[in-house]
């Protein structure tokens, strides 16, 4: 992805999340100068993977296959007793998070406004693939019984749990708007818990054809000062 696409579209996340009354932390809208003046005073930002993160999971069309999301909160099993983590994120109409699943994480979906999600869901075998099996899943505290494949609707202010395992791929629903969807879960590590069904890159490679505006967590080695450790 181009640096000049990331900063568009994070410019373009900032307003959204103003349209829907929605808060970052103050250093979200942090400049990479104010991360070095003040980047010594961050270390669990910077160790816990707090902030900006965006990716076209490869697919080098981020409209079609992407998706930004901002990390609030997050524990760090080797350095704290945090067990919980909290994510933002936006979800464009018809745009795609593809079918994966999480080995160790525990988390609830929940649609916080916009338009309509909607999420595929497949349970998985010992092998990493379909089972055929039906399978529950808890909707805003509510059984439902469901069959490989099948898709559930999300509208504002309805949520969903999704238990190790359990494959899921989501996107907006076309015409009905970009969707705010926010993530409490166990403590997140995206280098190492995920599994995609198929191959897919969970961060991106960046041309820097403009400088940053803002960070992602992927940039914090090199613009903040990690004189703690």
């Amino acid at each position: 992805m181009k640096r000049s696409e990331i900063n568009r579209l994070i410019e373009d996340a900032l307003l959204f999340f103003d349209e829907m009354n929605f808060k970052l932390p103050p250093w979200g809208t942090w400049s990479p100068e104010q991360w070095k003046k003040r980047g010594n005073s961050c270390e669990e930002v910077v160790m816990n993977q707090l902030g900006w993160d965006l990716t076209d999971f490869g697919s080098e069309d981020f409209n079609s296959i992407g998706l930004l999301l901002f990390t609030l909160r997050n524990g760090n099993p080797q350095r704290d007793r945090k067990p919980y983590a909290e994510k933002i994120m936006i979800v464009q109409e018809g745009q795609v998070t593809p079918m994966h699943f999480h080995w160790s994480k525990m988390e609830d979906i929940i649609n916080r406004g916009g338009g309509n999600l909607m999420i595929q869901l497949y349970p998985s075998d010992r092998e990493g693939g379909y089972a055929t099996n039906s399978f529950q899943v808890n909707m805003d505290g509510l059984v439902r019984v469901l069959n490989p494949g099948d898709w559930v609707r999300l509208r504002p202010g309805e949520s969903i749990t999704l238990t190790r395992g359990l494959y899921h791929q989501f996107e907006g629903e076309r015409e009905n708007g970009k969707v705010l969807v926010g993530e409490v879960s166990a403590v997140n590590d995206d280098h190492t818990d995920n599994r995609f069904y198929e191959p897919a890159g969970r961060f991106p490679d960046i041309e820097e054809d403009e400088p940053p505006r803002y960070l992602l967590v992927g940039d914090y080695e090199n613009y903040i000062d990690h004189s703690w450790e």
